[in-house]
C-alpha cells in the first residue's frame, strides 16, 4: 500500500524520530492536548482509509474489431480482510472517557513519591460522513516541573539594602539559606472544539494518498496548588523582561487557534505511522507576551500492533509553547512511548512514559527570587524567576470507548 511513496519517507521520517528521541525534550501539555485531541481521529481516518481494497483497474479487451472497456473487480462475495472496513472517519456519534493518574520522576526534590492529583478526559464527535466530522474532547494533564523543590538559588534584594543572601528550594535552613518549599503541583485543563474533513493528496499505484486537514480551537487554564486557592493559576513571578515582579496574573490559561494537516507515512498490517504539522498562533497575547506569530507544531506518531488488542506506540514531536509567562514562545520537543491494552470490547487500560524540556528556556526550573520592597516574607513583594519547565512521569489511564495516545 502506498510502497514506493512509503519506503522513501518512511526512512526519513523514522530517522527523523530517533533524532527526538535522543534531545533534552519536555512533556509539553499543549503539544499533549494536540496529539490527543487533533491527532488521534486524523490517524482514525486515515488507517480506514488506507485499509480500503484497491480501486478496480480499467484494461481494454478487444471484441469483433472493436475496442471496449471491462473493469476488473473482485467477486461479489469477496469482503476485505478482516471484514468491512469504514472509508475514513467514524460517522455517527462517537466517543471515549477514562479516569487518570500520574507519578512524576526526575529531580523534584522533597516532592518524590508524591502521586499527582488525578483527573479525567473525554471526547464526543459526530461524523456527517465518512470524510468530515465535528469533535469536542476535553483532558486533565497532571505534572511537576523539575527544579522546584532542589538545590539553592541566589535572593537578590532591592538596591541599597544589606547584602544579597540565598535561597534553599527544599525548604532547609542549611548554608544559613532562607528555606523556601514551592508546591508546584499543576493540573492543565483542555477543551478542544475541531471539524475533520479527509481529503485525498493524489494517487500512488490507483490508490488515494489520504490527508485530514483538522481547524481546532483550544482554551486550555491551569491549577496550580502553590496558587493557594482551588481551580487557579495565579501565582507571583519575575518578569522576564525587566525584572519586575507580577502579581495577579494567570500563569497557564490562554487560547489558541490552530490548523493541522496529517498524512501517512507508514502501513503495514502490523505497522502505522503518521506526521502532522500545525501552525498555531494565540488568539490574544497577554501576560507579559511581546510576539504573536504563528508557530508550527511538529507531530510524528508511530504504532506497532502486537496483537488484536495490545499495540505500542511512540510520538516523538516538537513545538511551540506560549503562556503568559513568556516574552516569545517555548521552543520545545517531547516524546512518548507507551502501550494500549483493550481488556473488553470497550474498556481499555494505557500506560505511557513522556519526558521533555524547552531548548531554549534556561535552567529549568527556579534561576532566582527577587524581593521587590521589605519585608520581603509579605506575599507579592518576592517570586521567583522561572526558567524552562522540565518533566517527566508515568501516566496510567482506565476508560472506555478508543483510547487517544495522550498520557492522560
Amino acid at each position: 500500500m502506498l510502497k514506493s511513496l512509503i519506503r522513501t519517507s518512511a526512512a526519513l521520517l523514522v530517522a527523523v524520530s530517533f533524532g527526538l528521541s535522543c534531545m533534552p525534550v519536555h512533556a509539553q501539555e499543549m503539544t499533549q492536548a494536540m496529539a490527543g485531541g487533533v491527532v488521534s481521529g486524523a490517524n482514525t481516518a486515515i488507517r480506514n482509509a488506507m485499509s480500503q481494497p484497491q480501486q478496480p483497474k480499467t484494461v481494454t479487451k478487444r471484441q469483433d474489431g472493436l475496442q471496449s472497456s471491462v473493469a476488473q473487480v473482485p467477486p461479489v462475495s469477496q469482503q476485505p480482510v478482516g471484514g468491512a472496513q469504514q472509508a475514513g472517519l467514524p460517522v455517527g456519534f462517537n466517543y471515549f472517557g477514562d479516569f487518570s493518574m500520574a507519578d512524576p520522576f526526575g529531580d523534584i526534590g522533597n516532592r518524590s513519591g508524591k502521586w499527582l492529583q488525578g483527573g479525567m478526559d473525554g471526547m464526543l464527535s459526530y461524523g456527517f460522513s465518512p470524510t468530515s466530522r465535528v469533535v469536542a474532547s476535553y483532558y486533565d494533564l497532571q505534572h511537576y516541573p523539575y527544579g522546584f523543590n532542589s538545590g539553592t538559588v541566589p535572593f537578590y534584594l532591592p538596591a541599597g539594602l544589606p547584602a544579597n543572601s540565598c535561597v534553599n528550594l527544599d525548604g532547609s535552613t542549611k548554608g544559613g539559606c532562607s528555606p523556601e518549599n514551592l508546591d508546584m503541583t499543576t493540573k492543565d485543563k483542555f477543551l478542544l472544539l475541531s471539524y475533520e474533513q479527509l481529503i485525498s493528496a493524489g494517487k500512488v499505484k490507483g490508490r488515494d494518498i489520504p490527508l485530514v486537514i483538522t481547524p481546532t480551537y483550544v482554551a486550555r487554564w491551569s491549577q496550580i496548588d502553590e496558587s493557594g486557592i482551588a481551580s487557579s493559576d495565579v501565582v507571583s513571578f519575575v518578569n522576564p523582561n525587566n525584572g519586575l515582579i507580577v502579581n495577579g496574573n494567570s500563569t497557564r490559561s490562554a487560547q489558541y487557534w490552530s490548523v493541522a494537516i496529517t498524512a501517512p507515512f507508514l502501513k503495514t498490517p502490523r505497522m502505522f505511522g503518521t506526521f502532522t504539522v500545525a501552525p498555531t498562533w494565540l488568539d490574544h497575547p497577554n501576560g507579559v507576551n511581546i510576539t504573536n506569530h504563528a508557530q508550527l507544531y511538529q507531530i510524528l506518531y508511530l504504532e506497532y500492533s502486537v496483537t488484536k488488542s495490545l499495540r505500542l506506540f511512540a510520538e516523538p514531536q516538537v513545538s511551540r509553547d506560549y503562556l503568559p509567562t513568556d516574552p516569545y514562545p517555548q521552543h520545545l520537543a517531547a516524546y512518548f512511548v507507551g502501550l494500549t491494552q483493550r481488556v473488553a470490547k470497550n474498556e481499555f487500560v494505557q500506560l505511557v512514559y513522556n519526558t521533555g524540556g524547552p531548548t531554549n528556556y534556561s535552567p529549568y526550573g527556579i534561576e532566582y527570587f527577587q524581593c521587590s520592597m521589605l519585608p520581603c516574607s509579605t506575599p507579592g513583594h518576592s517570586a521567583p524567576a522561572i526558567g524552562g519547565l522540565k518533566a517527566s512521569q508515568l501516566q496510567v489511564q482506565f476508560g472506555i470507548g478508543s483510547p487517544v495516545v495522550l498520557p492522560l
